[in-house]
């Protein structure tokens, strides 16, 4: 059988836990995820995994947060006047809402505090600082 290197594209069936065990992601039920490997197309971690799989073969990888999406970065939050915020713009905590940045680039943000004078916004990562585990399989190489 043929071993997966560098360079490859495969398609991995995944479902991905946090410590807890709570799933947060997985393609069952979906076509398998397809990607290169090597090529930063998905978290570190799990690209370093794939080299020397066999098609068929399955494994359960634990990714640290530095080799997934990070460590959470104080500086992606955000307090901003709340009369800077339309009305009609819903705060409830953990609304996630599509802001644009001074460049033009849009992004997506969380609210994670709300007060009578401001609203804080998160633009980390949902998943920064959270160790991950994925269950994998390889479905095919190309």
């Amino acid at each position: 059988m043929t071993e997966v290197k560098s360079g490859d594209s495969v398609r991995i069936h995944y479902t991905g836990t946090l410590a807890d065990g709570s799933v947060f992601d997985s393609s069952e039920g979906r076509d398998p995820l397809e990607f290169t490997v090597g090529s930063g197309q998905i978290i570190p971690g799990l690209d370093k995994a794939i080299p020397g799989m066999v098609v068929g073969e399955k494994k359960v990888v634990p990714i640290p947060f530095a080799e997934a999406y990070g460590d959470i970065d104080p500086q992606a939050r955000q307090a901003v006047p709340r009369g800077e915020i339309p009305d009609h713009i819903p705060l409830d905590l953990g609304t996630q809402l599509q802001v644009q940045t001074p460049t033009g680039q849009t992004m997506m943000v969380v609210v994670v505090e709300v007060t009578d004078a401001e609203v804080t916004l998160d633009a980390n990562h949902p998943l920064a600082g959270k160790d991950l585990t994925f269950a994998i399989e390889l479905v095919s190489v190309n």
